[in-house]
């Protein structure tokens, strides 16, 4: 009865298939998560302390609903310096709450009904479904484990139809802990103007990357600037994912349109939560990132003792280069993703995500991230050694 009440298109939306997992998780005792994907580190005292000053001065107001403009400025000064990206403070920045509404609100910006919009798989779990909430069309293209998940300009191409309007992808990858290199991103850059195309470019693991790899932005490739749309925000190096705070960077154009939606359903982003995202910017400037730079290379080091665990259980696996997930396969066990991390899960009370929570294209994998500690890493990995060992005997 109620279901009539209700908008189709929400309605038809799956439920996450990361959350299935965690909820189950915390009714089981001694469990050990390599499933959420959260910074293990607190965020840096000096960020904390002046979101505590800014309460205690009685900054409670909201701000301008772009965000506090000394915030817009040193998010433009951010991404020149960082990452050679230009950017009017006062009118192609949009502070958001978190990349996730940043997302979210340029979708619905941009997209009408029946659009169409090439998503990688597998990919973020929200991108399909805020492509659905527009009433358009997700076209997920399949990424493969042989080119370690890179989207390739001709395997979008065959995807292209009169009614795609955009392309929307995130590297540091995210389940995938794949990067794109420049030849694949110059080429799909030349596919966006080709068919006059939008780039909307999730940059939130931009500082996660090892090995000396760099991940360039799209927006700094030749003639794509003002057909891209820059999406970062604070939690992943910064610690700060309880903050909620992001942001978009567009043209003008853009940009306005989108702010549109923000003021009319948001107003602004928290005002404390914007004091402490100046606070992380001013304080990784005067110091050099220290902190960023710390974070990175503890994660770098998990990084390497989780693949060679992977790899070492018998289990196949690119060596992942950004954000802090691996995505090992599977196949070998006989078992899908969601039938692994369910066993595992009831037998030997570790998390992992499955691939098929992030499309298609990720079944037969699972998702396993390495911002734990490591003792507790070194625990799981026995336990997932000892349940595949099992498997064999079965």
């Amino acid at each position: 009865m109620s279901e009539r009440f209700i908008n189709p298109n929400i309605l038809h939306l799956p439920q996450s298939g990361i959350r299935k997992f965690f909820n189950v998780a915390q009714e089981i005792p001694n469990v050990i998560s390599l499933g959420i994907g959260e910074p293990d580190f607190v965020t840096p005292y000096p960020i904390r302390r002046r979101a505590i000053d800014s309460l205690l001065d009685g900054e409670t107001q909201y701000t301008e609903n772009a965000g506090l403009f000394p915030l817009r400025e040193e998010i433009a000064y951010y991404l020149k310096t960082r990452f050679g990206l230009e950017y009017n403070p006062k009118t192609e920045v949009v502070v958001t709450v978190g990349a996730s509404e940043a997302i979210d609100i340029v979708l619905r910006a941009t997209l009408s009904p029946g659009d169409e919009v090439i998503l990688q798989d597998p990919g973020y779990v929200s991108y399909a479904p805020c492509v659905m909430m527009t009433g358009a069309v997700p076209v997920p293209v399949i990424t493969r484990s042989d080119n370690e998940f890179q989207l390739t300009a001709a395997d979008i191409e065959g995807k292209i139809t009169d009614k795609t309007r955009a392309i929307l992808l995130s590297y540091p990858n995210n389940p995938t802990g794949s990067i794109l290199s420049l030849e694949c991103m110059q080429d799909i850059a030349e596919l966006a103007i080709k068919h006059d195309l939008l780039i909307i470019s999730d940059e939130i693991y931009n500082e996660l990357v090892y090995d000396g790899n760099t991940q360039p932005s799209f927006a700094g490739l030749d003639g794509m600037w003002d057909r891209c749309v820059t999406i970062n925000g604070f939690s992943k190096a910064f610690a700060m994912t309880g903050q909620r705070v992001g942001y978009l960077c567009a043209p003008k154009g853009i940009a306005e349109q989108a702010l549109k939606i923000h003021q009319y359903t948001i107003l602004c982003a928290c005002r404390t939560s914007q004091a402490a995202a100046i606070a992380a910017l001013k304080y990784g400037r005067e110091t050099e990132y220290k902190d960023v730079i710390m974070m990175r290379e503890s994660y770098d080091r998990r990084r390497r003792l989780m693949h060679s665990a992977l790899v070492n259980m018998g289990l196949s696996c690119i060596e992942p280069k950004g954000a802090f997930y691996a995505f090992p396969s599977v196949e070998s066990t006989g078992l899908s993703s969601e039938e692994f991390c369910e066993r595992l899960l009831k037998e030997e009370a570790v998390v992992c995500v499955p691939g098929s929570a992030f499309g298609p294209g990720g079944e037969r994998h699972i998702r396993c991230c390495y911002a734990t500690d490591i003792d507790k890493m070194k625990e799981a990995f026995l336990r997932m050694n000892r349940f595949i060992q099992r498997l064999k005997e079965e």
